[in-house]
């Protein structure tokens, strides 16, 4: 389905260098490492797996902070609880996710 299909000459001579590419284990063990599963940056939040102790852990610690910014009016504990709610909501949304998707 190539728009401008090869002719016999190229092709064979494609085969040939994707031959001797594969010949070099240099190239080859390079290669395997290379594509090792890494994922993009933005991949891997969407990756994330959490646990149910994880999501009550950070949901009670989001309350704390809520409460607490609410009583003291502390600008670091309100900044640390806008830190920790998006998390909070972000791990609930994915576990709600995987528990839906089986």
């Amino acid at each position: 389905m190539n728009a401008y299909p090869l002719t016999e000459r190229e092709q064979r001579i494609l085969d040939e260098m994707e031959r001797d590419l594969r010949r070099d284990r240099r190239l080859d063990r390079w290669m395997r490492t290379f594509r090792s599963g890494r994922r993009p940056v933005l991949a891997r939040p969407a990756a994330y797996r959490p646990r149910r102790r994880t999501i009550a852990l950070l949901a009670a610690l989001s309350v704390t902070l809520m409460v607490t910014g609410i009583v003291t009016s502390e600008p670091a504990v309100i900044w640390a609880f806008a830190v920790v709610w998006p998390v909070t909501l972000f791990a609930a949304f994915r576990l709600l996710c995987r528990w839906t998707e089986g």
